[in-house]
């Protein structure tokens, strides 16, 4: 699958996969940004994309996000449509600053990955499932 992509500077790497580890895919930071505890900003990541009809791209932080920036992603997930495809329609990272922190221009913050938009369905109310019960809400453990 071939996807168009501009970049809005010339400072961050260009996207690639890493080293065959994973499907999904970095995203940087496109500018030097500090923020204080409290303190919310998007942050550019100096792309846009015209992604294939049908399809949508899924933006998370990346593992070591908050241990190194001390930010999360406001919105948990982001989700980027085909239609936000236009010159200026850069993708940004939704942060907000647990503690005062530094980020640095082509630091990773957040990656994503592209999905197929998911398929059309349709409900059929049911009193009873008829399935065993698996024991509520967190019934697995934490082992």
């Amino acid at each position: 699958m071939e996807i168009k992509i501009k970049y809005f500077t010339d400072k961050i790497e260009k996207l690639r996969y890493i080293d065959g580890k994973s499907d999904w895919i970095d995203l940087r930071a496109a500018e030097d940004v500090e923020l204080k505890a409290g303190e919310f900003k998007l942050i550019p990541l100096g792309i846009a994309m015209q992604l294939p009809e049908g399809y949508e791209a899924h933006i998370v932080p990346r593992s070591s996000t908050f241990k190194n920036f001390g930010i999360i992603q406001t919105n948990s997930m982001g989700v980027v449509d085909e239609t936000y495809c236009g010159d200026n329609d850069q993708w940004f990272m939704p942060a907000y600053a647990l503690r005062d922190t530094k980020i640095s221009v082509n630091d990773r913050i957040c990656q994503f990955r592209i999905m197929e938009h998911q398929p059309a369905i349709s409900f059929i109310e049911q009193d009873v499932l008829g399935n065993k019960d698996r024991g509520g809400h967190g019934s697995t453990g934490t082992k």
